[in-house]
């Protein structure tokens, strides 16, 4: 394990920073427990001229927990249902940086 690695296991276990979360390949496959981190950062978006707030949500996700990640899949966070939009690896190749719709 690369100390990458070793320091994202460490966040997602610290119960400040982790949370439980259920993962569904293609949202109906068997579902997987894991840890990950969550952001739900707020952005601005212009339509027709007009800004619109939008709530989104990214989660950072271990590659050795889940090893695979698609467009489609999902993650169950509490009473919250998040729905995979786009998943890319990070420059170290230790996690997942994945955007999801509520």
């Amino acid at each position: 394990m690369s100390a990458f690695a070793d320091a994202m296991g460490a966040l997602v276990a610290d119960a400040n920073l982790g949370v439980d979360a259920v993962y569904q390949q293609g949202g109906t496959g068997a579902p997987v427990s894991i840890r990950v981190l969550r952001s739900s950062p707020d952005r601005v978006a212009d339509a027709f001229g007009t800004e619109i707030l939008a709530a989104t949500d990214i989660l950072s996700v271990a590659i050795a927990a889940l090893p695979d990640v698609a467009a489609g899949d999902s993650f169950g966070l509490g009473p919250d249902l998040l729905t995979v939009s786009h998943a890319e690896r990070d420059a170290s190749g230790t996690a997942w940086r994945v955007l999801c719709q509520r």
